[in-house]
């Protein structure tokens, strides 16, 4: 199974030297046969393998509905490429033909001058319909929707629905349908109807009869992206349709939205927790990827991380005497900051994992912190014995063996808590919790981590009470 997915995604790679050489001989009909034959998201894939007279010339010879389709699976500056250089027909055919929600996530993207030049070319019932898509605010269920479903009237019989289904989709585009809508006179939802349930049902079964009522899953409009995915996910949905505080049927959310809110939010926060500029989820692609944008993504960070951790040394250099009394303690520092570290990744990340699903939340705050403080207590007891052993081992002193033990303790704890407090602290005031976990977590322990161990050292060891 591996094998063919990776055939798959080699495809087009293949077909580039054939489009290429096509497209130098000026053989256009045997090219248009060859893409035909390409699968849009491949193409799209292998965009980057195409010079820009070439993207042009390929594009401009595939079909209506194949060049949309190429067109939604391109990273926005080649998009803004393609609709600078087509006439203004051809444009206006693209960005018509768009799904709703594409149309208006690509917009939202435009610079205002580039905006206005091609929002003109949208015709008027589409360009009201982008507009109401516009002024919902990502991160909102509004942001997510298309405005694209087929409605349906509760009197109608099934063989009336689906006639009325087959007209609407040989109108206009829709993204996949799952479902249909039950509404009445005024657009207020009422009911779904599934659409294996409809094909099914007898042809003078009234959709009253087949529907289901009005209580089942509806998303509000302003409803966050990230409770919707967890509906989506819990309810094992397809589709939902999105209302009003009226009831009044806005949109809907389908499965494939959601997939891709859930890989670019995934995205984000891995590349947060690794303390890299998020971008919004925009995957870095080594086929794609610069010098200049790995850099731009990353230093910034390590900047700041370098900045906070200058307090490592001065910390070290304040205990100056102390390491230079008792030269053991030095062998012990990696050990005990790094299982602190340690301690608090994976306590900060298991907080995150719940704070996105939902299973920590504001309400059973507290009895999540107190079951992780007991577990950092036991947690910090355990490695604090073992580091204790490890110390008596290495060194044959007792008193140090005791410091390095009370202290990888006192660590663990430490980091435990660290990872316990960030996320929850940046929930609280509305940042992402993935932004202060990770290695600010393992800076914040490195400094307070060192301190405890030389504080608990001048207490048992005599050679360091100055």
């Amino acid at each position: 199974m591996r094998n063919s997915i990776h055939k798959r995604m080699d495809i087009v790679a293949l077909f580039i030297p054939e489009i290429k050489e096509s497209i130098r001989q000026k053989d256009f009909n045997s090219l248009k046969a060859l893409l035909r034959s390409i699968n849009s998201v491949d193409l799209a894939e292998g965009w980057r393998h195409l010079d820009a007279t070439e993207k042009i010339i390929v594009f401009k010879l595939l079909g209506t509905r194949k060049a949309v389709e190429v067109f939604e699976n391109l990273r926005l500056p080649e998009q803004t490429y393609i609709l600078d250089n087509l006439d203004n027909t051809q444009v206006a055919e693209i960005i018509n033909e768009m799904a709703a929600d594409e149309r208006a996530d690509l917009f939202k993207e435009l610079p205002a001058r580039i905006f206005k030049k091609f929002f003109v070319l949208v015709n008027k019932e589409k360009a009201q319909e982008t507009r109401k898509l516009m002024v919902y605010p990502e991160g909102t269920a509004g942001s997510l929707m298309t405005t694209e479903f087929v409605e349906l009237k509760k009197d109608m019989t099934a063989r009336q629905a689906i006639l009325c289904i087959q007209e609407n989709l040989r109108s206009e585009y829709h993204e996949n349908i799952y479902s249909v809508f039950v509404t009445d006179e005024s657009h207020n939802l009422i009911g779904s109807v599934d659409l294996q349930e409809l094909l099914k049902a007898p042809p003078d079964i009234l959709v009253r009869d087949i529907m289901e009522s009005s209580e089942m899953i509806k998303i509000d409009v302003h409803a966050d992206t990230k409770e919707v995915a967890n509906w989506f996910k819990r309810y094992d949905l397809l589709d939902a349709p999105v209302v009003d505080k009226d009831n009044r049927l806005l949109g809907v959310i389908t499965v494939d939205d959601i997939m891709e809110l859930m890989e670019r939010q995934t995205t984000k926060e891995i590349y947060e927790i690794g303390k890299m500029a998020a971008q919004g989820g925009e995957i870095i692609s080594y086929a794609r990827a610069t010098v200049k944008e790995l850099v731009r993504r990353r230093v910034g960070w390590l900047i700041l991380l370098l900045a906070f951790d200058f307090l490592t040394g001065t910390v070290l250099k304040s205990f100056e005497h102390s390491l230079s009394s008792v030269v053991a303690l030095a062998f012990f520092i990696p050990m005990l900051l790094d299982t602190g570290g340690n301690a608090g990744a994976q306590t900060s990340i298991t907080i995150i994992r719940g704070l996105a699903t939902g299973d920590v939340n504001f309400k059973n705050v507290w009895r999540v912190i107190k079951l992780e403080l007991i577990s950092a207590l036991s947690i910090g007891l355990i490695i604090g014995i073992v580091a204790f052993a490890r110390a008596l081992f290495l060194q044959k002193d007792f008193l140090l063996s005791i410091v390095v033990g009370m202290s990888m303790t006192f660590i663990g704890i430490l980091g435990i808590s660290t990872g316990i407090a960030l996320p929850l602290l940046s929930k609280k005031i509305g940042l992402d919790p993935a932004v202060l976990a990770g290695p600010i977590t393992t800076s914040i322990v490195d400094v307070l981590g060192l301190i405890i161990y030389f504080k608990i050292a001048q207490l048992f060891i005599p050679a360091l009470r100055f």
